[in-house]
């Protein structure tokens, strides 16, 4: 038996999407199916504490071997979902969890003198349309809606039959849940049309209905009959509400692969849906590395080709059609060359609307928690994580493990609002708490260099002033009292300890300004390394020539995760701090003025021109807004230089000419 602990997903994996999730024993079969509102709480009651489960529940944690999960849109989709895979493959687990009945479906009887709407599980009658399968109370409600927009018959052959004798109609007639055609309310052809209705809707024909009803509703508002109005708008409202179209589930005749990807400029994950008559009936996904530059075409052209055109591939698994978001390079020889090896007509495609687009939407979100969940278990596998750090210490010949690295990138809008960002990572993963930011000024914020020195230098500046501080508080001999000073010092502290390893964001210029930052503070057991954008080589200090690491290298994936960490971290404190600076005013320089005293001001007055041409007793009469505060405001925008700008001269715009 194994143990659920070496298979368990790490939390942060698991996604809180709907979905479902399917156990797989160690030769791979699908032992257990199951459908999850959130797939992160359904997973994680599994291995949470596994001696508290059910006999069943811990035979199948422990007979399983590895755990899968497939995000769908709806619940609805993970019920459908759910029942084609169980009904595919049969699980063994799954067996003990039904209650010897089906999954519930829709029915309408429409092969009876008059169409009932129930709900039926088992073996389907001729003559009947069905519409599901749904869970025992979604299909209660939905069909208690439904009736009140399409009051069909729903009452048993014994009740229509005494309704008939006595010609009273059941409490559905009542209560306008049944056009109540036992009783000649409405004859048996509209009556038949009404249960069509009710069907065409099931279908997926609801934009019809709907928009019917809404010029029903804007013709009763335009004869003043409001009442009548307000009836077709809750009709409005129940439609909308029930009506959930299903993404993954699409018309029976389809069969077709559905594919997806999800890319970065490394990697590439893909995923598939294989739909066959209509319903899916596997899934598989592939994670890609970029060997080469190829276009998203390109890739697909390659995918399709390895996919359908493998030795291992099964005998009749090109289906029809094939969906793509794009499409492939050489897409008609393709089609061509797939025909071939199916032996019938091959069409790829791709969706801009309706099921299928949807269904893709569906694989889409598929291929995206894929290349998530392998960037996480990538970076966070401690293997991994050694394996990187040890690519990078032998690369750059360092003698010490790489315990701590620090990376820093400047950023900017043509050499305005300049900030530096500063993010640590310890053992291979990020710790967030000891991330900093720099505002840049003066002549520091003259070119990236300069920036990239400041930053270093006001780095390791603040680092040993707090190391000479500690040294200084350090009693020369005696006991210390690890409770007398630990807190407030590690409140003061702005910077840990230095790092290893200083990874800057550029090439040779912003590496050799780091390291003369760090030789001028007679710092040197600290190595600096820049990678560059262009072709990620990775330069050192005092090199002609750059550091070149393997295209698959973990250490040059540590590198690159680094530097995009902060480049985002810096870009996100520009983009605020230039917010900020596009909403400066004049009252910022007002001693004692606060962001929601501004604003009081400014409601009172209307706008920074009414407040400028105030005295003194009307600021002070301003909610907030003292004497001493109202002369400070007086006294700051009345300053020299804080007067109103003259105005520009009127200029004709066709002839130039300035008028007076």
């Amino acid at each position: 038996m194994a143990n659920p602990a070496s298979y368990r997903p790490l939390p942060g994996e698991i996604p809180t999407d709907p979905g479902v999730y399917r156990f797989r024993d160690e030769h791979g079969r699908i032992i257990y199916v199951g459908k999850a509102k959130n797939l992160r709480a359904r997973l994680n009651s599994y291995f949470a504490n596994p001696a508290k489960l059910q006999p069943k529940t811990f035979a199948m944690v422990h007979h399983a071997a590895s755990v899968q999960w497939t995000i769908v849109g709806s619940e609805l989709e993970a019920l459908q979902l759910e029942y084609t895979w169980i009904k595919e493959f049969a699980p063994r687990y799954n067996l003990a969890f039904r209650d010897d009945k089906s999954y519930p479906y829709l029915a309408v009887t429409m092969g009876e003198k008059y169409p009932r709407v129930q709900v039926v599980r088992g073996e389907r009658r001729k003559g009947t349309r069905y519409f599901g399968p749904y869970t025992a109370g979604a299909i209660r409600e939905t069909m208690d809606t439904l009736l009140r927009v399409f009051p069909v018959r729903s009452c048993s052959l014994g009740v229509l039959r005494r309704a008939e004798r006595s010609g009273r109609p059941c409490l559905l007639g009542y209560i306008d849940k049944c056009s109540a055609p036992c009783v000649g309310r409405i004859s048996t052809e509209d009556h038949r049309d009404l249960a069509q209705d009710f069907c065409d809707f099931m279908n997926g024909e609801a934009k019809r209905f709907i928009g019917t009803l809404e010029k029903k509703m804007a013709a009763a508002v335009a004869e003043l009959d409001y009442e009548q109005a307000a009836r077709l708008r809750d009709d409005i409202v129940a439609l909308r509400k029930v009506f959930e179209r299903n993404a993954v589930v699409l018309a029976e005749e389809t069969n077709a692969d559905v594919f997806a990807v999800e890319q970065d400029e490394l990697e590439a994950a893909v995923q598939v849906f294989h739909v066959r008559g209509g319903r899916i009936r596997g899934q598989r996904g592939w994670v890609v590395e970029k060997v080469e530059d190829t276009t998203t075409a390109e890739l697909w052209e390659h995918l399709l080709q390895q996919v359908y055109g493998s030795e291992d591939g099964e005998q009749g698994s090109i289906p029809r059609q094939i969906l793509v978001p794009e499409l492939p390079a050489n897409h008609e020889q393709l089609e061509s060359w797939l025909a071939v090896l199916r032996g019938g007509k091959v069409a790829i495609k791709v969706p801009q609307r309706g099921e299928k687009a949807a269904l893709m939407g569906t694989v889409q979100a598929n291929a995206r928690q894929s290349m998530v969940l392998h960037k996480s278990r990538r970076a966070g596998d401690l293997t991994t994580r050694s394996l990187a750090l040890q690519e990078l210490q032998e690369a750059l010949e360092l003698p010490m493990p790489l315990l701590r690295i620090e990376c820093f990138d400047i950023s900017h809008v043509q050499g305005t609002n300049v900030v530096a960002s500063m993010v640590v990572v310890e053992d291979g993963l990020a710790k967030k708490s000891e991330y900093r930011k720099f505002a840049i000024t003066g002549e520091a914020a003259i070119d990236d260099t300069a920036s990239m020195y400041d930053v270093i230098s006001r780095r390791f500046r603040n680092y040993l002033s707090e190391k000479a501080e500690r040294a200084q508080s350090m009693p020369g001999s005696g006991s210390v009292d690890p409770a007398a000073g630990s807190g407030a010092e590690a409140n003061k502290a702005k910077f840990a300890y230095p790092p290893n390893l200083v990874v800057v964001d550029g090439g040779i210029p912003q590496v050799n300004a780091a390291s003369r930052a760090l030789a001028e503070l007679g710092i040197t057991d600290v190595a600096v390394v820049g990678l560059a954008k262009r072709l990620e080589e990775v330069w050192v200090p005092g090199s002609d020539f750059p550091v070149i690491l393997p295209r698959a290298s973990e250490g040059l994936y540590l590198l690159q995760r680094i530097r995009d960490e902060a480049h985002r971290f810096a870009i996100t404190f520009h983009r605020a701090k230039r917010g900020k600076a596009m909403t400066a005013s004049v009252l910022d320089g007002v001693p004692g003025l606060g962001t929601a005293k501004q604003k009081a001001l400014l409601e009172h007055f209307g706008s920074l021109k009414k407040v400028r041409a105030a005295t003194v007793e009307e600021l002070g009469q301003a909610k907030g807004v003292g004497p001493v505060l109202a002369q400070s405001i007086f006294a700051t925008l009345h300053a020299d230089g804080a007067a109103a700008p003259e105005q520009a001269p009127a200029v004709n715009m066709t002839t130039g000419e300035i008028l007076d």
